[in-house]
């Protein structure tokens, strides 16, 4: 079991002071089998007029907040501490062939499978799309293991597209991610999410943290790590299973939960609108920090 501490901070800096401001975040890692929150704080600065926390429709925590009267600058800070147990790796070749899974999943009359379906249709971010099939086919070819196969297209993604933090906004279609071959987390999740959803699948967008390690020899840089992005497929025979492709692994106790939904807009970890303000400055600063002395295993690529 690893503990983390994160904290999430977003700074707005107004040209002019903004008079009114309604706010929106998902911010807050959820409560999961393997995951437990330990606690959760969130400061406001300016204080807001009212703040409330509740479910949305996903069951991630969302909280809504608004900031009357003029002010300057926005300052929203998240501090969870959450406890990670390790994951046993799921079989990937022991899976059920994936159109074996696929007509379980959209024939399946329980309530899980029900629901799961919803995360098989396109959403805003991430339409269908003939050239995101044709990517995906070369790793589902027929009777294929559905897992085995989503990781094969895991690794392709990761080894096939440029890690390139200023190639894109979270505004990037998928099809120009795959047309250019480069982009970030989310575009590497919107991508697998897209070609999965065009073989019929069901999968979901995952937002959280990944705990990133120093290179050998030097210390941690406190606020250096990221928001982090990554997609589960639904597996009928064995649930929901991740998968990053922006470091080619499958989570197994480094990554902390905090929301999905069917992409990156259902669970932005902040958003909402302001009422003057002129141009403005953002700036983001994540922590996750080790609270136990348990040793991680090895780091993929940084995020």
């Amino acid at each position: 079991m690893s503990t983390y501490r994160v904290v999430h901070t977003t700074r707005y800096d107004y040209e002019h002071p903004a008079s009114l401001c309604h706010g929106e975040g998902r911010l807050v890692p959820r409560a999961l089998p393997g995951q437990h929150l330990r606690r959760s704080e969130l400061r406001v600065d300016p204080a807001p007029a009212s703040l409330v926390e509740r479910d949305d429709f996903f069951g991630n925590r969302a909280l809504f907040f608004s900031v009357e009267g003029p002010h300057g600058s926005l300052e929203v800070t998240c501090t969870s501490e959450v406890e990670v147990a390790p994951q046993e790796p799921p079989l990937l070749e022991g899976s059920l062939a994936w159109e074996v899974a696929r007509v379980s999943a959209w024939n399946g009359t329980d309530a899980p499978l029900i629901h799961a379906r919803q995360f098989a249709l396109e959403s805003p971010a991430i339409p269908l799309s003939a050239e995101l099939e044709a990517y995906a086919r070369p790793s589902f070819p027929p009777a294929r293991p559905l897992l085995a196969a989503v990781a094969d297209l895991m690794g392709r993604i990761h080894t096939e597209f440029a890690y390139s933090p200023q190639s894109t906004t979270v505004a990037t279609p998928v099809a120009e991610v795959l047309r250019q071959r480069r982009g970030v987390c989310q575009d590497f999740a919107h991508l697998a999410l897209g070609c999965l959803r065009s073989l019929g699948l069901a999968a979901r967008y995952v937002s959280g943290y990944l705990e990133t390690l120093p290179p050998p020899g030097r210390e941690r840089l406190v606020g250096a790590d990221a928001s982090h992005a990554w997609f589960a497929v639904c597996a009928p025979d064995s649930g929901w299973v991740d998968f990053d492709p922006t470091n080619n692994q499958i989570p197994r106790g480094r990554h902390v939960t905090v929301a999905w939904g069917r992409d990156y807009h259902d669970v932005a970890p902040l958003k909402g609108v302001v009422l003057g303000g002129g141009r403005h400055k953002v700036r983001v600063s994540v922590d996750v920090a080790p609270l136990d002395p348990a040793p991680a295993p090895p780091a993929g690529p940084t995020p």
